[in-house]
């Protein structure tokens, strides 16, 4: 998703990447999300998604197809949008969804996230074929620690962030889908400036590990 915002998407190259289609022999993963899924600077290699179907490869001598749907600067309503256009089949082994941190930049009413965020789970849950155990919400990160956002009030961002990720694990309570969160991880990024990428905003790959190692501990049980 740090990977946001109007902002953004004059600044960077506003890119939306699918890949294709799932193989039928192959671990079926649908990653959704902003420019946090789909890596905003940082190499194709180095998206925590990407990371992590590496590290379950590894661990469980498979193949894994990596879909992702994402494009820097979207909210929830374009997400959605996406997805819907899309015509994803319902048959994805795993389905992961990280979004949220563009409305809290642009403002938009939390009201308005809470209806689309949990449209947007209900509609990862029938991708994984209706199995809940088979999706999991990353926490949207704190970009407000970055340099970026030195002189955008960080406080009032980690305050609204904290606000959006508490409506976010509220509804995956609801629906007893595995919210991970990764938001404490980012704010490290206020003490090391390794975490951050070039561009002054966006997760750099060291940063992206340690999301993609906590999806591991958490999604390898799903394949053993």
């Amino acid at each position: 998703m740090i990977a946001l915002y109007i902002l953004l998407a004059l600044l960077f190259n506003n890119q939306l990447y699918v890949s294709e289609q799932p193989e039928s022999d192959k671990i079926k993963y649908l990653a959704l999300g902003d420019s946090y899924t789909i890596g905003e600077s940082v190499e194709e290699h180095e998206r925590w998604p990407n990371l992590l179907a590496k590290m379950l490869e590894e661990e469980l001598d498979g193949g894994f197809e990596v879909t992702i749907i994402a494009k820097t600067g979207w909210t929830t309503d374009e997400l959605m949008d996406a997805v819907s256009a899309a015509g994803l089949i319902k048959e994805y082994d795993m389905v992961s969804l990280l979004i949220g941190v563009n409305n809290q930049y642009r403002g938009y009413r939390k009201k308005q996230y809470k209806k689309e965020f949990e449209q947007l789970l209900n509609h990862a849950i029938r991708l994984a074929e209706g199995d809940t155990n088979r999706v999991f919400v990353l926490s949207i990160p704190d970009y407000g620690v970055t340099p970026f956002a030195q002189d955008k009030n960080p406080e009032k961002i980690a305050s609204e962030i904290d606000q959006y990720n508490n409506i976010a694990e509220e509804i995956c309570g609801k629906h007893e889908v595995a919210y991970l969160d990764i938001t404490d991880i980012s704010r490290k990024a206020a003490s090391d400036a390794s975490l951050i990428a070039d561009d002054g905003l966006h997760p750099s790959g060291k940063m992206y590990k340690m999301w993609a190692k906590m999806a591991f501990s958490h999604s390898l049980s799903l394949f053993k």
